[in-house]
């Protein structure tokens, strides 16, 4: 059985060289990538290798930067399929990884995702160039099609999340009620769009280094919520 030690030291492992290591974490909407990132990011960051800066030697850039502004969904006609691959500058994002990987530079700026607004933000997470190790996640890294292709390139490894459909289900409900639609609107885009674009990602589970199981993803949420 996998745990949360044995991923923080496969990750770990992935820096050994001192070259700069991308990891991908991958799986559904409301599957846990974010938790699961930020619980590595927490974890790792006071343990550094080979005598790197605490904290700073790794970083989490999230994929929801790369989210296409309401203002051009509108234009395209694609805001009510918010979230589905094409809403995304996938080339945007697949180039940032290619710039972080190539590890040339003093600091990169990434895009943010907040929430609140439900838009991206640009320049908002710095990473430096003591950052070794930069997790990423998002729904889409192990689609193999379009510009996402690029992405999967740029990354070291890709994890899949797994947690099972009723619980994904009901997180996902719990996150938009909490960014504010209402319970039957909430419902009504988790199983709509959301459960189309899961269908989609599932397929992608294949291609995975590593598929993190139910019961893991499960015991890193409430350690998250515990504040570990």
């Amino acid at each position: 059985m996998t745990t949360l030690d044995d991923l923080a030291r496969r990750a770990r492992d992935l820096v050994r060289d001192g070259r700069r290591a991308l990891l991908g974490i991958a799986g559904g909407p409301g599957a846990g990538k974010t938790t699961l990132a930020q619980t590595l990011v927490r974890l790792l960051g006071q343990d550094p290798p080979f005598g790197l800066p605490p904290l700073e030697w790794v970083t989490h850039v999230p994929m929801d930067g790369f989210h296409l502004a309401d203002v051009e969904l509108d234009r395209l006609g694609r805001r009510d399929r918010k979230g589905a691959p094409d809403t995304f500058d996938a080339a945007g994002y697949a180039a940032l990884l290619r710039r972080l990987r190539e590890d040339e530079d003093d600091v990169v700026y990434a895009p943010a995702f907040e929430r609140d607004l439900e838009q991206p933000i640009a320049g908002s997470i710095p990473v430096p160039r003591a950052a070794r190790l930069v997790i990423t996640e998002g729904n889409y890294l192990l689609l193999d099609r379009g510009d996402w292709t690029r992405v999967r390139a740029a990354l070291h490894e890709v994890w899949y999340c797994e947690l099972a459909s009723d619980e994904r289900v009901r997180r996902l409900v719990a996150r938009h009620e909490r960014f504010g639609k209402d319970r039957d609107a909430a419902v009504a885009w988790v199983l709509g769009t959301d459960q189309r674009n899961a269908d989609l990602i599932a397929t992608t589970r294949s291609r995975a280094d590593l598929v993190v199981p139910d019961a893991v993803m499960r015991s890193i949420g409430g350690r998250f919520r515990a504040g570990m």
